[in-house]
């Protein structure tokens, strides 16, 4: 596996999902609406840090990020969101569902980098692993 495509794939993955988490953040509809939308704002900005930290990343590699639309979209496995109004407990399954996908992706880049002793690469999945794993348990508790 080529860290520098896995890094940009998940970058990809990013990019898309910040846009469905503010599709979701401009559409929620529902009693829990207030809460809902602050919650989804707090992912797009901890997402979008995550963005900038990846394509720097890539850099610091010596390799180059992805920076268009076209090269996200041909590249993401999340989906968009479509342009409609959605309950809280249909986001909630999407979010849980998507970064599944993003936790999978990290771990895989994790062990790809140990293996080619790239530790700050494997260093900082660590932290994404940790914090996926955290929100996809918070998000879970909330669909139970």
């Amino acid at each position: 596996m080529n860290l520098e495509q896995s890094l940009n794939e998940l970058l990809s993955d990013l990019n898309v999902f910040y846009r469905k988490l503010q599709n979701y953040h401009w559409n929620v509809e529902g009693v829990d609406f207030f809460e809902v939308h602050a919650k989804l704002e707090e992912y797009y900005n901890q997402i979008n840090e995550s963005i900038d930290e990846i394509a720097e990343h890539i850099l610091m590699l010596g390799g180059e990020p992805f920076g268009t639309m076209e090269d996200y979209l041909n590249t993401a496995t999340i989906v968009e969101a479509k342009n409609q109004k959605i309950k809280s407990d249909a986001i909630f399954h999407n979010l849980v569902n998507d970064f599944g996908m993003l936790l999978k992706k990290v771990i895989q880049i994790k062990e790809e980098a140990d293996k080619q002793k790239e530790y700050g690469t494997s260093s900082l999945m660590d932290e994404y692993i940790l914090n996926y794993s955290k929100i996809i348990w918070m998000l879970k508790q909330t669909i139970a």
